[in-house]
């Protein structure tokens, strides 16, 4: 089994890219922004003044002030989420800092859709830090997600089990006051069994699931069986009987999908509804293991046009902002997975798994390298925005549609210059705006760094008390100071090329041969630990893991 040694920037670090305050915006011209220094204790505040001297920047900018009113667009880091409400929610959901947790992730997708004000606090899983004493006092067991209600006499009570804090939040919420339906009516008996239905199916997927990833897999049956033979599939190529078992079951879900007239498991809204929720989460951890694991990539075109209801739900998922913003990349599921859930096991198409294992993990040459390619191999990034709308609007990027930064639209066609500049400057701005810890914390990758005097977790690279190699962090600081640079370009690939061959020659002069590999050690712990969707989309953290490697490759 591929050794598991990677793992995301755990929520104690993740300061590092927090959402940091607007820099004045002073217009520094294409060749100043390239001249600053990357000496100065005080550079990385330049670094902020040019991210917001783009448009993209400027944008984000104004987007940050949005959310910390409760007003902005959906992010898998808010705090609060107002909507339409004058007065300050009297519910707040506890949900997992890192985006890993899928309940979590369907408590909250169910809250952007209808639109339910609420306070939002951030606590660690299990897996990867420890939860607040503060947190532990209100929910002992530290369950998430976990719903407490304030009620109008001051008393506090507390929900914990994502299923029932659905149906909670949409019982509360009614169609009456203006609130999304997510449910069938009380009297359609018909959609209340087809939705009782539904959930027992997804309950048996789900044990589909865990029997092909998380137990060995036995040898294929001498006969491939009604689905394998539908595959073409002849006996010298038979599938487990997991396999067969798992994919006969996404037959199910198809056929469930097709019968409707829209991408939903209902029609009773044109909308996603309570199921299409209770689905997803887990779906999209399926396709990324299934991947990685077992070779089967569901989003080919070979499964595409076997499942395509399936594949058509998925890209209704995908042209919403709001699932942009909880939707994680496969890499990113594929650390997480395992302290939730259990090793996944190696098996299903060897030659496919072995070349997806590295791309997934970004070590083969077409992934996490310069120059990446328009769209990944594996994973989807423009059959939706694959940006927040306000990053589009600000770089002037259109739809397939002909709009401009429109929802419910696939960006495919769109000019791949202009969305590649849109998704680096959206990295640079993350950097800029907490340079400082984020050269802290990758200086853990140095050979005196990661000292943890505490203790460790699940997740096997998760240090939330490791210490800094202090020695190194001037180093560190600089060279991700070039990096931030050359993400920040402005003026097409002539410009960004440019800023790369400066960052190449300034990494060559400036960091010391003697510290050169240690620089880089840091810079790979850093690169392992970005979070999808935590830190950025997967468009933006393709460009920033990218950008690493090249400066790793100049210091190697």
């Amino acid at each position: 089994m591929l050794h598991r040694a990677l793992l995301l920037i755990i929520p104690q670090v993740v300061s590092s890219f927090s959402v940091r305050p607007p820099s004045s915006h002073f217009k520094l011209s294409a060749s100043q922004q390239l001249a600053m220094s990357t000496t100065s204790t005080d550079s990385w505040e330049s670094l902020k003044t040019a991210a917001s001297n783009t448009p993209v920047g400027a944008a984000l900018d104004e987007e940050s002030v949005s959310r910390l009113e409760g007003t902005g667009a959906a992010f898998v880091q808010n705090k609060l989420r107002m909507f339409d409400a004058n007065e300050r929610p009297k519910l707040t959901l506890y949900r997992d800092h890192a985006g890993w947790c899928p309940y979590c992730q369907k408590t909250m997708l169910l809250i952007e859709e209808k639109r339910i004000p609420i306070n939002i606090e951030l606590v660690p899983m299990r897996s990867y830090g420890d939860k607040p004493e503060s947190f532990l006092r209100i929910v002992p067991s530290g369950l998430l997600p976990a719903l407490m209600v304030e009620t109008n006499d001051g008393r506090k009570q507390v929900v914990t089990e994502s299923q029932v804090i659905m149906e909670l939040l949409d019982q509360w919420h009614p169609v009456e006051d203006g609130y999304k339906q997510m449910m069938p009516s009380e009297d359609d008996t018909g959609g209340i069994q087809r939705y009782r239905q539904l959930a027992n199916l997804e309950r048996e997927l789900f044990s589909w699931w865990c029997t092909l990833i998380f137990r060995p897999e036995g040898p294929g049956f001498g006969s491939p069986g009604m689905l394998g033979k539908l595959m073409g599939q002849s006996s010298d190529t038979a599938m487990s009987g997991a396999m067969a078992g798992f994919l006969e079951c996404l037959e199910k879900v198809d056929k469930a999908l097709s019968s409707t007239a829209g991408p939903w498991f209902f029609d009773f809204a044109d909308h996603p509804t309570m199921i299409d929720f209770i689905y997803v989460s887990h779906v999209e951890r399926m396709l990324a293991s299934a991947a990685f694991w077992k070779g089967l990539d569901l989003r080919s075109n070979e499964y595409s046009a076997k499942f395509p209801a399936l594949n058509a739900w998925l890209e209704a998922f995908e042209k919403r902002e709001c699932y942009l913003a909880f939707k994680s990349d496969y890499y990113t599921h594929v650390m997480d997975i395992p302290p939730q859930y259990g090793p996944g096991y190696d098996g299903g198409f060897e030659s496919e798994r072995l070349s997806y294992q590295k791309s997934i993990s970004g070590k083969d040459e077409s992934e996490w390298k310069l120059p990446l390619s328009f769209d990944d191999n594996l994973q989807p990034l423009y059959k939706g925005p694959p940006l927040p709308l306000c990053v589009l609007k600000a770089a002037g990027i259109s739809g397939d549609n002909g709009k401009v930064a429109s929802e419910g639209t696939s960006y495919e066609k769109a000019e791949p210059d202009k969305m590649e500049e849109a998704c680096r400057q959206m990295a640079g701005w993350k950097l800029a705006g907490n340079g400082e810890n984020v050269a802290k914390f990758a200086a853990r990758g140095g050979p005196n760094g990661s000292r943890n005097p505490r203790k460790g977790f699940g997740a096997e690279l998760a240090d939330p008390y490791a210490m800094s190699d202090e020695q190194l962090i001037p180093s560190v600081e600089a060279t991700l100071q070039s990096v931030c640079r050359v993400l920040l370009a402005q003026g097409g690939p002539s410009s960004h090329d440019a800023a790369l061959t400066e960052m190449k020659e300034n990494l060559q002069s400036q960091i010391s041969k003697d510290q050169s590999r240690d620089v880089a050690s840091a810079l790979v712990y850093l690169r392992d630990r970005v979070g999808v969707p935590r830190d950025l989309p997967l468009a933006s953290a393709r460009q920033l893991r990218a950008h690493l490697n090249a400066a790793i490759d100049v210091l190697n």
